[in-house]
C-alpha cells in the first residue's frame, strides 16, 4: 500500500501560504516564458533562479504544465511563469500529451505583465521564423509588452549571422524604431563581453528541426483569432512589436545577470504575492516527479519515457535529516520494462542515482531515491 503523503517538507508548503512579508515599497513583476517546444525555457528560468527548479532535458515537452518560480531581491519580486513549448491540438492527440500543454501557454500570458519569447538560434530549420503558435499567442496578447531572447548564441560562430536573425525575428523593428542592434542587444548597463568560440554543448533543450504549424479550426478556437487573422500570420515572418532583444546562453549563464536586471528594473509597484523564502510553488511531490522524468527522458529511446507514469510509494523523513523517497515506475510494456531496469539493473539505478543527488540540491538535505518498474494492467 502506498504511504500516505504527508510527511513531505512541511515548511517548504507552509511558506506557500505563509502572508508574504512585504517590503515598504514594494515592487513586482509576472513574467510569462514562451517559446517553442524545448527552446530553453526552462533552463533559463533555472539560471535566472540561481538554482535547478524545473526539469529540463534534450527530448521535447519536458516541461508538462505551467510551474512557477519566484526571484526576489530587495524590495523587487519577479514571478517567472515557466510554460511548456506551444503545440498544437493535432501533435497532443498524436502523442497523447496532457492537455495541460495545449491550454497553459495561452492561459499563462493573460496573466503576464511581460512576455519572454525565447528562440533557439542553434536550430537552424526555425531561428529564421517564429514558430507559427508563438506568433498567435503575441496576436492574441498585443497589449502585454514582450521581449525577445536569443537562446544558445554560443554555439554561433557568425556575430552577423546573429545580426540577421534578430533582423528576420523583429521585423527589423525594435520598441517602434528601426533595428539599432548594438543599442538593443547590449542595454548600458551590460558589460562587454569578448567573443567567444563556440562549443558543442547545448541548453539540454534541443528541438527537432522544423516549427508547429497550423491546426486549422483547433488552433482558431483555442487562440480566438479568425481564419483570415491565421492565414495572415501564416507568412508573416516576426514580431514588429518587441520592446528590446536579448542575446544568451542559458546553459552557462552568460548574459543571463543582464536579463535579470532588466527584469528587475522593469517591476511596477505592487504587492508581492509569495513569502521571499520562497522559491517555486511546485510541491516537493511535484519536484520529485518532474525531476525523475527529466532522468527518463534523457536515457531512455523514443515514445518509452512519454508513455509511462509514477506513483511514490513512499516519503519518510529519518531521525538524521535524510529523506527516503520510494517511486514506483509504471510501463506499457514488458519491453520497456527492460529498457527502464538496464542490464543487471545499472539503467534504473543510474536514473535513480540522478534524479536522488538533484532532489538533494533541491532540497538542501541528503536524499535516497529508490525506483522500481511494473507493467501496468
Amino acid at each position: 500500500m502506498a504511504a500516505p503523503l504527508v510527511q513531505y517538507e512541511p515548511e517548504q508548503l507552509s511558506l506557500l501560504v505563509k502572508d508574504p512579508d512585504q517590503p515598504e515599497n514594494s515592487k513586482v513583476l509576472r513574467v510569462a516564458i514562451i517559446g517553442a517546444p524545448n527552446a530553453g525555457k526552462s533552463t533559463l528560468s533555472n539560471q535566472l533562479l540561481g538554482r535547478k527548479v524545473f526539469a529540463v532535458s534534450k527530448k521535447v515537452h519536458t516541461t508538462r504544465a505551467r510551474a512557477l518560480g519566484v526571484l526576489t531581491e530587495d524590495d523587487t519580486q519577479i514571478i517567472l511563469l515557466d510554460t511548456p513549448g506551444l503545440t498544437t491540438p493535432t501533435k497532443v492527440k498524436r502523442h497523447q500529451l496532457e492537455k495541460s500543454l495545449l491550454e497553459d501557454p495561452w492561459n499563462t500570458v493573460k496573466e503576464a505583465g511581460l512576455v519572454v519569447v525565447m528562440v533557439d538560434v542553434s536550430d537552424k530549420w526555425a531561428c529564421n521564423k517564429l514558430d507559427f503558435e508563438v506568433l498567435k499567442c503575441l496576436t492574441q496578447h498585443p497589449d502585454v509588452p514582450a521581449v525577445l531572447v536569443l537562446n544558445k548564441v554560443d554555439l554561433l560562430k557568425s556575430k552577423s549571422r546573429l545580426l540577421e536573425i534578430t533582423a528576420d525575428l523583429t521585423c527589423g523593428v525594435v520598441n517602434g524604431r528601426k533595428l539599432q542592434v548594438r543599442r538593443v542587444i547590449k542595454p548600458p548597463w551590460a558589460e562587454r563581453r569578448t567573443d567567444r568560440e563556440a562549443r558543442t554543448s547545448g541548453s539540454g533543450d534541443e528541438e527537432k528541426p522544423g516549427g508547429d504549424v497550423a491546426d486549422g479550426e483547433g488552433s482558431e478556437a483555442l487562440s480566438g483569432l479568425s481564419k483570415e487573422q491565421l492565414r495572415a500570420l501564416k507568412t508573416q515572418q516576426g514580431w514588429a512589436h518587441f520592446k528590446d532583444v536579448f542575446m544568451v546562453s542559458a546553459v552557462d549563464g552568460e548574459d543571463v545577470e543582464t536579463l535579470k536586471r532588466y527584469l528587475v528594473v522593469g517591476a511596477k509597484p505592487g504587492s508581492w504575492q509569495y513569502h521571499s523564502d520562497v522559491l517555486t510553488d511546485q510541491t516537493p511531490e511535484e519536484i520529485c516527479t518532474n525531476t525523475v522524468r527529466e532522468k527518463l527522458l534523457e536515457y531512455l529511446p523514443k515514445e518509452v519515457p512519454y508513455t509511462m507514469t509514477q506513483a511514490i510509494d513512499l516519503w519518510h523523513d529519518r531521525e538524521n535529516g535524510e529523506l527516503d523517497i520510494a517511486v514506483k515506475l509504471y510501463v506499457k510494456k514488458e519491453s520497456h520494462m527492460k529498457m527502464v531496469i538496464g542490464q543487471a539493473g545499472q539503467m534504473v539505478a543510474r536514473i535513480a542515482r540522478e534524479a536522488g543527488d538533484d532532489l538533494s540540491t533541491v532540497f538542501l538535505r541528503e536524499v535516497k531515491l529508490r525506483l522500481s518498474v511494473k507493467v501496468k494492467n
